[in-house]
């Protein structure tokens, strides 16, 4: 027995409106960090190892011992991110864990609240339900790495990059001294948008000030050592270049083997030509992103829009970093969420090519992942066929993700799902106390519309 269309069509009015309303995507936000939040403390495979075990050991080691990773010695991160590991102990260091989680949905909150528009932009509730579905499936790695600061971090600032570049870049330069992958979106909005000369000034003013900080505090040259520690560094099994000497190892090749690291506290990979692919990989890193950007300065040059060209841009650089990188650390791919919902965005407020292609990619990329990381990473380790299987196919959408969005710069001059050239409407930012879709330019002092309200004056 069928429903009568009409009540049929009243039933998806109702789930509509119901799934549109700020209570539910909030409530939804809430139950996601909740049963992500379970998963860290609770789950198979140590996902919150990092976290309890290893970011507490060096906050116990500074105060305990007065000495500190990235001042006293070299490190693996840029300086900043001491700040979020210090605050997680705030409450003692049996609350280490539970801190960093709280601090982690706040930060999270903060993030999905611009996203939302605070609940006054229904346009992108759309958005919002993907990352919280991109969330969920990346499963508690989400939440459980330093990483996990700099995405909420990032998303805010590429937000507010339209309409407050200034505030976009002391965001994004602050996220870039906690974990370096934030560079790409800064880069592409360097590239993309005119007010390029006020990020990169504002970007160089904040680094300067960090940098005048850390060796205030007498770090000396270590402040810039996570550039070295990251270079310096081997194959990790989860890194696409890796997939190839995971097979031989699965294949019994003579050479080929896993392995762990004791000085890094992580796994690696090795067989036949695995020094030739670790001296390649960091320059080929290299020249992946310069030739993204070249591409990106030619589409700026041939008059592609702001909406067009900023997130594929956005999205091809942070893909290259992944994709090309010899690290490949599960919580990477945690990224992605930064420039996808930035396309999202931009293609909800009328502007940019549809990321319906990107939003499904990451959401499959991001299930693979937790289906290999906590759960069965023993398994990989232990180059079980079907894990590795499950790993080269995700690998293999890294770069059918990089394929996508590198065309999308190339075609972003055709001005392709774009309704004008409009450099400060294309992405409407909402502060928590501000009016529906109200945008000040920075500095100007003057109220702008969104731009549909723009074209309807």
């Amino acid at each position: 027995m069928t429903l009568p269309a009409a009540t049929a069509a009243q039933i998806r009015r109702t789930v509509v409106s119901v799934a549109l309303s700020p209570i539910t995507v909030w409530a939804a936000f809430v139950i996601a960090h909740l049963w992500l939040g379970l998963l860290n403390l609770y789950a198979p495979g140590l996902p919150f190892g990092d976290v309890t075990l290893v970011y507490r050991f060096w906050m116990d080691q500074g105060f305990g011992l007065h000495f500190w990773v990235g001042i006293d010695s070299v490190w693996v991160y840029p300086i900043v991110a001491l700040v979020p590991m210090l605050l997680a102990g705030s409450f003692g260091a049996d609350q280490y864990g539970s801190t960093w989680l709280s601090m982690v949905m706040v930060l999270n909150a903060v993030a999905f609240g611009f996203i939302t528009g605070w609940g006054r932009s229904r346009e992108r509730v759309t958005t919002a339900w993907w990352w919280i579905g991109f969330l969920v499936l990346l499963g508690p790695i989400a939440l459980g790495r330093i990483d996990s600061v700099s995405v909420p971090l990032a998303m805010v600032g590429v937000i507010l990059v339209a309409s407050r570049p200034r505030a976009a870049a002391i965001v994004l330069t602050i996220a870039t001294w906690i974990k370096v992958w934030p560079v790409a979106i800064l880069l592409a909005a360097a590239i993309s948008l005119r007010a390029r000369w006020r990020i990169v000034t504002t970007g160089a003013i904040v680094t300067a000030a960090i940098i005048a900080v850390a060796l205030g505090l007498g770090s000396g040259d270590n402040v810039l050592s996570f550039i070295g520690q990251q270079t310096g560094r081997g194959l990790q099994p989860e890194s696409p270049i890796a997939t190839f000497f995971m097979w031989q190892a699965v294949a019994g090749v003579p050479g080929a083997f896993v392995y762990y690291n004791q000085a890094i506290l992580s796994y690696g990979v090795g067989g036949p030509g695995d020094t030739i692919a670790i001296a390649v990989m960091t320059p080929l890193l290299a020249l992946a992103v310069i030739v993204i950007a070249l591409l990106g300065v030619r589409a700026m040059r041939a008059g592609a829009a702001p909406g067009a060209l900023f997130p594929p841009l956005a999205l091809a650089l942070t893909t290259a970093l992944i994709a090309f990188n010899k690290v490949g650390s599960p919580q990477f791919i945690a990224w992605l969420a930064v420039p996808i919902v930035l396309g999202i965005a931009t293609r909800a407020a009328g502007h940019g090519r549809s990321f319906r292609v990107p939003a499904i990619l990451g959401l499959v990329m991001a299930a693979l992942t937790q289906l290999i990381y906590p759960y069965l990473y023993a398994w990989l380790i232990y180059l079980n066929p079907l894990l590795v299987a499950a790993l080269t196919a995700r690998n293999i959408l890294e770069f059918v993700l990089l394929g996508w969005a590198i065309v999308a710069v190339v075609r972003a001059p055709l001005g392709i799902g774009d309704v004008d050239n409009d450099e400060e409407h294309w992405l409407p930012s909402v502060w928590p106390l501000g009016a529906h879709h109200d945008i000040v330019e920075e500095g100007a002092g003057e109220s702008h519309s969104a731009p549909k309200q723009a074209k309807e004056s």
